[in-house]
């Protein structure tokens, strides 16, 4: 069996422009160019674009396309958009997890609705074979056909306040494309067979799938191409956010933005454990009461009856110090071992004053508040914490105090209307 790695489209580029390169989930990827901490702060300030073709891909076609999704995922398609919790429609996509029968996760997902007939469901490095699989043994006798997609499209980030300018720049009609296109939704498709490749293209009739998401917590886009565009619509983006602040970003800044933004790793802070009691209740069907699920589903019946389930938290620091989380215990102040770290980051783009939290963006920050970062993520614990409880995190090197939060940085951008940045 070889054990070479995989490259994206884009392992040339990084390697001329001085990336530096790590194994990622069997891929070779870039982890930082200059400065992982100027990457984090241009998302949050400007832009950052990165490099997610090793991100998996499985098409899901056939009329019993949305009855096998409704099974194997844990969000209910019938209720998961918006406020009002209406159906999913083409044009829509949605964040869960696939679980196993005991109700551990296999992986997380955002499931898209192409129409009535077809989803395409983008999973984890590696995991497009494996979640296929999975699908493929649970459709029993329904009419289903199933493409694992692994490798065969090339997938670009582009994060920050000014990627709507810049990927504005770029699009052959971007009023029509940006027009109505809410968070979690989506225009086009990357298949210039498909009917609905004219809903999104690039200057030179490239077309895409524009979709309105992203790993950072702040605004911008999800783009999905064939693979052989990946390298030149990838320049295209670099050549148009030159003078609005974009930059090439490795995976540090994005594990770091996507910690702040409370998100999880999954392989890491979601995994062989019942996946319940987390910082994610909105990927589980929960009732308006909380107190029960909206439908029935692959590893519901485990969850229902997971009355021991560990509790996973959200911590910050009180500064930038971080620890080991491989090796890292949670420790309760009176020295008692309670849990272990799942992920330990550091948010460069925020600072405490007091017992609040503040982002470089927060436009009610005291004056002269200096921000140089503070450290966050989750830990596994046994018991339920609440927020505002202090706990010390101790690797073999050093310990820190961290207090249990229900968010870490705020002010972020996401959500907002896509108008408010032209």
């Amino acid at each position: 069996m070889s054990t070479e790695m995989k490259k994206t489209p884009l392992f040339d580029w990084h390697t001329r422009h001085g990336a530096n390169m790590v194994d990622f989930g069997d891929y070779v990827m870039p982890v930082w160019y200059a400065s992982a901490r100027d990457e984090h702060m241009a998302v949050v300030g400007h832009a950052g674009l990165f490099d997610t073709s090793h991100m998996a891909a499985v098409r899901v076609h056939g009329p019993g396309s949305c009855d096998l999704i409704q099974w194997c995922f844990t969000r209910n398609l019938h209720a998961c958009v918006g406020k009002d919790n209406a159906p999913i429609t083409p044009g829509k996509c949605v964040y869960g997890a696939f679980l196993d029968a005991d109700g551990e996760a296999i992986d997380d997902s955002i499931v898209y609705k192409i129409a009535d007939e077809e989803y395409l469901v983008v999973v984890n490095a590696g995991m497009g074979g494996v979640i296929a699989a999975h699908l493929n043994a649970n459709k029993k006798d329904l009419r289903v056909q199933l493409t694992d997609m692994t490798d065969q499209l090339g997938k670009i980030d582009i994060q920050g306040p000014t990627a709507i300018k810049i990927v504005h720049k770029v699009l052959k009609a971007p009023d029509a494309a940006f027009d109505k296109l809410m968070y979690f939704s989506f225009k086009g498709h990357f298949d210039r067979t498909s009917a609905f490749a004219s809903d999104a293209q690039f200057l030179d009739g490239t077309p895409l799938l524009l979709s309105r998401s992203g790993y950072t917590g702040e605004v911008g886009f999800e783009i999905f191409v064939e693979r052989e565009h990946t390298v030149k619509i990838w320049e295209m983006l670099i050549d148009a956010g030159k003078d609005l602040g974009l930059i090439a970003c490795g995976l540090a800044a994005r594990d770091s933005l996507r910690t702040g933004a409370v998100l999880p790793l999954s392989h890491q802070d979601i995994g062989h454990w019942t996946y319940i009691r987390h910082p994610w209740p909105f990927a589980l069907p929960f009732s308006e009461t909380g107190d029960r699920f909206t439908k029935s589903f692959l590893g519901s019946a485990a969850l229902d009856k997971a009355t021991d389930a560990p509790y996973t938290l959200t911590f910050v620091g009180n500064d930038l110090r971080k620890i080991d989380a491989h090796t890292a215990a949670v420790r309760d102040l009176q020295g008692r071992e309670i849990g272990t770290v799942l992920t330990c980051a550091t948010d460069m783009a925020i600072g405490r004053h007091g017992s609040r939290i503040y982002s470089v963006a927060s436009p009610n920050k005291p004056d002269g508040l200096a921000i140089k970062g503070l450290s966050c993520g989750f830990i596994k614990v046994n018991a339920n914490l609440a927020p505002g409880t202090v706990v010390e995190l101790k690797d073999e090197k050093r310990s820190i105090q961290v207090v249990i939060e229900t968010d870490v940085r705020p002010d972020r951008t996401a959500r907002k209307a896509l108008k408010s940045f032209l």
